[in-house]
């Protein structure tokens, strides 16, 4: 059995353990209003499981694990939230899955696909090309309103150390030479 396979059993055969919601970084959406910053977001919740099916297509959203019907309620509700909170999203960029595409599509209108984005979980061996390349744009500033990007807990994990909960967004401050400070955290509905 090969190591991926081996770490799909393990993790789908450990409990399912919902994560209680963190409650969001002090003034972090004040913060975010003045526009300028990096929001990291999640994926919505989705179906059970850990992965995609073996097999699956990224040109097929039924090969995929997607969006939950609460994910679907919960992206839309971002996008709300965001809005209500006076958080303005410039820019949109996501992982070419279909649960980050849906996720996108739902709370801000679309996104832009963006390879580097995409579930380095399932293309571990890609992931440190990935990561540079989203390190690459995150020097580019953000001139006006919020940049987002949506995208896997995994390549969140591995840009900044959070994992985060799904819908929830990292906030990032970007500089010019390329280095990022985490700002905060949270989920702006609930």
């Amino acid at each position: 059995m090969n190591r991926r396979r081996l770490l799909l059993l393990l993790l789908t055969a450990l409990p399912v353990v919902a994560r209680p919601v963190q409650a969001a970084t002090p003034g972090l959406w004040q913060q975010l209003k003045s526009g300028g910053h990096v929001l990291l977001i999640r994926h919505a919740a989705t179906d059970p499981g850990v992965g995609d099916p073996p097999g699956f297509d990224l040109r097929d959203c039924s090969t995929q694990r997607n969006l939950s019907a609460a994910g679907r309620a919960d992206a839309r509700q971002l996008g709300i939230a965001l809005k209500q909170l006076g958080v303005p999203v410039a820019a949109v960029r996501s992982s070419r899955w279909c649960r980050c595409q849906e996720t996108a599509k739902l709370a801000f209108g679309g996104a832009q696909p963006w390879p580097a984005l995409d579930n380095t979980f399932e293309t571990p061996d890609r992931r440190p090309q990935q990561i540079n390349e989203i390190r690459k744009a995150l020097a580019q500033p953000v001139t006006s309103g919020n940049l987002a990007l949506i995208t896997h807990g995994v390549n969140i994990l591995s840009l900044t150390g959070i994992s985060p909960a799904e819908s929830e967004i990292v906030a990032l401050r970007t500089d010019s030479d390329g280095k990022f400070t985490v700002i905060g955290r949270g989920i702006p509905f609930h």
